[in-house]
C-alpha cells in the first residue's frame, strides 16, 4: 500500500499542469510582450543594417526549330525538345568565359553560375535567362549578356537557328531579397516563443510549496487548516525583528 501510494504521488507530482502554465503565463504577460517586441526589433535592425539587398532581372529567348516562315507541328515538337538542350548550353564554361570577358566581371566561373537561374515554362519554347545580384544594374547587364552570348554559342555550335532575344532585362527597382515583412514576423514569433520558454522553464524549476494541495502532492499528508497572513502583519513583523535585533 505505501508503495503505490509512492508512486502514486510520484505520479501526481510529475503531471504537467496546464492550467497552473496558462496562469502563469497571463501574470508574465509583460515578459511575452517585451521579449517578442524586442525580436522583431532585432529583426529589423538585422535586415535593414546587415542583410544585403539582392535584384532579380530576366531576359528570355525563344527557341527555333528551323528558319522556314511556315511552322508545323513537327517544328514545334523539335523546338519543344530544343530549349533542354539549350538549358545545358548555359552549364558551358564557354558561356560564362563569354559573359565575364565581355563585361570584365571578377567572377569566377562558380561564382556567376550561382547567380544564373535558367527556367523553361511548360508549353512553350521560351527560356527565362534570371540573374541575381546585389546591384540592380549588373543584373539587368550580366542577363542580358547572357542571352547574347549563349545565342550566339548555340548558332555556332549547335548548327541551329540561332535563338531570338523576346525580351531583354530591365533594371529591377524593388530587392527580392531580404523580405522584411516576414522577417520581422519571424523576430516577433521567435522572441515571443523565447517568452513562454523562460516561464514554462521557470514553472519546471519551481518546487515551492505554495499550497496546501502542493503539501498533500508532495509528502500525502491532508492539510487540517491554512493561517493566511496578511501583508500588513508581515510588514509590522518584519519591523519588529529589525528593532529588536541588536546593533552592532
Amino acid at each position: 500500500m505505501a508503495s503505490e501510494t509512492g508512486e502514486l504521488s510520484h505520479g501526481q507530482e510529475s503531471s504537467f499542469d496546464l492550467l497552473e502554465l496558462l496562469y502563469r503565463l497571463i501574470a508574465s504577460w509583460k515578459l511575452i510582450v517585451i521579449l517578442a517586441i524586442a525580436g522583431a526589433l532585432l529583426s529589423t535592425v538585422y535586415t535593414l543594417t546587415i542583410v544585403t539587398p539582392l535584384y532579380k532581372a530576366t531576359s528570355t529567348i525563344y527557341v527555333l526549330a528551323n528558319s522556314d516562315s511556315v511552322i508545323n507541328m513537327a517544328d514545334l515538337q523539335i523546338g519543344s525538345a530544343l530549349t533542354n538542350d539549350y538549358i545545358k548550353v548555359f552549364d558551358m564554361w564557354e558561356v560564362h568565359e563569354g559573359v565575364i570577358s565581355n563585361l570584365g566581371l571578377p567572377y569566377s566561373y562558380s561564382k556567376i553560375k550561382s547567380m544564373l537561374g535558367v527556367t523553361n515554362s511548360n508549353n512553350t519554347r521560351m527560356l527565362d535567362i534570371t540573374v541575381t545580384s546585389p546591384s540592380p544594374q549588373e543584373a539587368a547587364d550580366i542577363a542580358n549578356e547572357y542571352a547574347h552570348v549563349a545565342s550566339q554559342f548555340i548558332e555556332e555550335t549547335m548548327s541551329t537557328d540561332k535563338p531570338n532575344i523576346m525580351s531583354t532585362a530591365l533594371v529591377p527597382t524593388n530587392p527580392v531579397s531580404p523580405r522584411k515583412r516576414q522577417n520581422i514576423v519571424i523576430g516577433f514569433v521567435v522572441g515571443f516563443m523565447v517568452g513562454v520558454a523562460i516561464v514554462l522553464i521557470r514553472m519546471l524549476m519551481d518546487d515551492k510549496l505554495k499550497t496546501s494541495e502542493d503539501i498533500r502532492k508532495a509528502t500525502g499528508l491532508v492539510t487540517l487548516a491554512t493561517v493566511p497572513v496578511e501583508p500588513a502583519l508581515k510588514k509590522k513583523t518584519s519591523t519588529t525583528a529589525k528593532s529588536a535585533s541588536p546593533a552592532r
